[in-house]
């Protein structure tokens, strides 16, 4: 696992917090609405785009607003262990006992977990800013943690365990 540490030396990871986990998000929605709008315009106009409608047009529809981001999001959780905007913040997706990368299923479960999660007024995603792991109940369900790659510039323990 990647891991810092703590004064006593043991070694522990560096959790990704709520606000930062936030920032994240909101990356990953633009830069998948810049791949699902063109598609919904082009098929279904733009009313396709109206937040208010509740009704999918069509199978495109479904494909482009539902499945395609659901994909997306497990394949880069399974093979990168982040999105792209956890990858900005140097963060990824662990297994929450071994800190290996997160099985398959893990990572079904885990997108799918985002439902009870936000279900509640969204309380399972704000759950990662009081948690002491950060992790939110889709974390928690999955059996996962996301965790933050060392910064650089950060300084090196003066015991020369860095070195």
């Amino acid at each position: 696992m990647h891991e810092v540490a703590t004064a006593t030396g043991e070694a522990e990871p560096r959790y990704a917090g709520f606000w930062i986990r936030v920032w994240a998000t909101l990356v990953d929605s633009f830069l998948l609405s810049l791949v699902a709008s063109p598609l919904l315009c082009s098929q279904y106009g733009r009313d396709s785009l109206d937040p208010a409608r509740i009704v999918v047009a069509g199978p495109g529809e479904f494909f482009a607003s539902w499945v395609f981001p659901a994909l997306a999001v497990i394949f880069f959780w399974r093979y990168y262990q982040a999105t792209p905007g956890k990858m900005l913040i140097s963060a990824k997706v662990v297994d929450a006992v071994s800190g290996e990368k997160p099985s398959l299923g893990q990572c079904v479960g885990r997108y799918f977990a985002y439902i009870p999660s936000a279900f509640f007024f969204g309380i399972g995603v704000i759950w990662v800013a009081f948690d002491a792991r950060k992790q939110g109940w889709h974390d928690k369900l999955a059996g996962t943690v996301v965790i933050r790659e060392k910064r650089r510039g950060e300084p090196v323990p003066q015991d020369g365990s860095g070195i």
